[in-house]
């Protein structure tokens, strides 16, 4: 992990990643998505009851996140852990400002809520779906 001083790109509570990061998050969306729908066809397949197929809000959920934090260029695992990169994968920059670590902790928690909530949804309409 790195340690210097910000390099004019961060934004407390606004963005927190640059383009390795971006790309890294989107694909996370890519593959949640891949897995919610293909957890949705299995279930279908099986005939599972409504209360199992409730559960693609998980990998749906893991798309979401993905994706919101790709649009937002701020990753949430980043803000939670006080830690920022616009460089290469694994070039983390630890934020020093208290100030600016709470204001992307809120950030993270809104972003983590977003994507429950959306991943929630997405499993309610599944179960209540009908054969």
């Amino acid at each position: 992990m790195i340690d210097f001083e910000d390099d004019g790109r961060y934004q407390p509570g606004v963005c927190n990643i640059g383009p390795a990061e971006i790309a890294r998050r989107r694909q996370a969306g890519y593959a949640g998505l891949a897995a919610t729908v293909a957890l949705a066809v299995l279930l279908r397949l099986a005939h599972a009851p409504a209360w199992l197929r409730l559960s693609v809000a998980l990998p749906a959920a893991v798309s979401f996140s993905g994706f919101i934090q790709a649009r937002s260029h701020f990753c949430a695992g980043f803000g939670m852990a006080g830690l920022r990169n616009f460089g290469d994968l694994g070039e983390e920059v630890r934020v020093a400002d208290p100030e600016a670590r709470a204001a992307d902790r809120r950030r993270s928690l809104r972003i983590q809520a977003a994507s429950a909530a959306g991943g929630l949804a997405i499993g309610i309409a599944n179960a209540l779906l009908p054969d």
